[in-house]
């Protein structure tokens, strides 16, 4: 089922696969990122333990700034430090940097284009008990919006460390959405990972799922029920870089079936679906059925029941697909 292209996890269906946290992920790069470049300096708004820094905050203490709860400083201080010709790493929980310092991230950070890597930790449900004004569900509108920022969502751990290194090479502000609940491997140390390029994980003839994030596992899942249970043939696009998107092969995928689902853990207005509708309504007009969160705030709950309560999860999907397939 899954393309043996990309090296995919195969395990990655067991009951008792790998879990691991894009947060961990976050973590270990930026240790060995310190320690193969003197230029990084990380940033944190009062969250060392909460995003994993404490190992090179002991290692290079002299590259730590610890600001305290003020977002908006951090996003101020890091474009200087950008422009003096350091990366800085600016790293908090996603409902605070980009929310609390959009306006600094806008003008100081990306009118200026600076250097600056911006690390959004505990996205989407993934802070579920902390209820729903800890759960951003609005930042990859916030900030696909702005220009010269490139906007990352990776799909699970392996795919988050590969990400913050390829950010560090890239020149300019770079957004990285994470997550802070331990998911599924869906990749391994051999799958390939470029910015702005999408994955086909598993190739059909039905419809296509265009997904991002960890949420992509639900996605999977979706397409092996769809299969085995109905024999519909699902293509699942995992699309890590939201901005670029990869047009080629979102339109190459979209022809292809003919059909096209998005799936993510975001607001469907302005989010991950609405940039996929947008390139389909001007490239290659084709129906494409946005699964999100509708126009609502989350609440408190477990990853898996919020992800089951706003309509995300696998079954979820399955109904979802089979209730469009029936439509002429």
């Amino acid at each position: 089922m899954l393309n043996k292209t990309l090296y995919l996890n195969e395990e990655v269906f067991l009951q008792d696969r790998e879990l691991k946290s894009g947060r961990d992920g976050f973590g270990e790069a930026i240790l060995k990122l310190g320690e193969e470049h003197d230029d990084i300096v990380v940033l944190t708004a009062d969250l060392e333990e909460s995003l994993r820094l404490t190992p090179f905050k002991k290692k290079f203490p002299n590259r730590f700034i610890e600001t305290g709860i003020a977002e908006q400083n951090m996003a101020g201080i890091g474009a200087g430090i950008a422009l003096s010709g350091l990366v800085p790493f600016l790293t908090s929980h996603a409902v605070f940097s980009p929310y609390r310092n959009w306006d600094q991230i806008r003008l100081s950070i990306c009118f200026s284009n600076a250097n600056v890597k911006i690390v959004g930790s505990h996205a989407g449900f993934s802070n579920g008990p902390d209820g729903g004004a800890a759960e951003s569900l609005e930042d990859i509108a916030l900030t696909r919006v702005l220009p010269n920022l490139t906007v990352i969502n990776p799909i699970d751990y392996r795919q988050t460390k590969r990400a913050v290194e390829e950010m560090y090479k890239m020149r300019g502000p770079v957004y990285l959405r994470i997550c802070k609940e331990p998911t599924p491997q869906i990749t391994t140390e051999k799958t390939p990972f470029e910015i702005g390029k999408a994955y086909t994980l598993v190739e059909g003839t039905d419809l296509t799922i265009f997904t991002t994030g960890t949420i992509a596992y639900e996605a999977l899942e979706a397409a092996k029920i769809l299969k085995a249970a109905h024999k519909i043939n699902i293509e699942v696009v995992a699309v890590p870089t939201i901005k670029p998107l990869d047009k080629e092969n979102v339109i190459g995928s979209a022809k292809k079936t003919g059909r096209c689902v998005s799936l993510e853990e975001h607001q469907i207005n302005g989010g991950f679906g609405s940039a996929i509708s947008e390139i389909l309504a001007e490239e290659f007009p084709v129906r494409n059925l946005r699964i999100g969160v509708n126009d609502t705030f989350g609440e408190s709950g477990s990853y898996k029941e919020l992800k089951d309560k706003y309509g995300i999860s696998s079954h979820h999907v399955v109904e979802a697909i089979l209730n469009m397939l029936k439509e002429k």
